[in-house]
């Protein structure tokens, strides 16, 4: 059974992979490792190293402790779903690119925030 943590730093690795826009074999590739790897840290079976940490928000220009935002300090219960992540989850769903791209100006556009765009 994976630690309520380790599912925490998996969903906000999702959050912000996907935000970026990256695959999960963009991010792979970028570390040297298996995209099954990537799958694994995102659904929290797989603890990340504070190494892998730190490398991984270098290269989704966030800071170490984004992966962290949101848990709760001193307890082991399970983490409170994000509601962003299913805005995420829905946003990545979309295959056509032109629609994500006008979703994304909305989202930037109402929020007041300019998503870093991959390119």
């Amino acid at each position: 059974m994976s630690h309520p943590v380790d599912v925490h730093v998996g969903r906000k690795l999702k959050q912000i992979r996907t935000l970026r826009r990256l695959s999960q074999t963009d991010v792979a590739r970028k570390l040297d490792l298996s995209f099954q790897q990537i799958q694994k840290y995102e659904i929290g079976s797989n603890r990340v190293a504070a190494s892998r940490l730190f490398e991984l928000s270098q290269i989704l220009d966030v800071a170490p402790s984004y992966f962290f935002e949101g848990l709760h300090d001193n307890t082991n219960d399970a983490p409170r779903r994000d509601p962003g992540m299913a805005i995420v989850s829905a946003l990545a769903a979309i295959k056509d690119d032109d629609i994500k791209s006008r979703i994304v100006t909305f989202i930037e556009d109402v929020s007041g925030v300019t998503v870093a765009r991959q390119g």
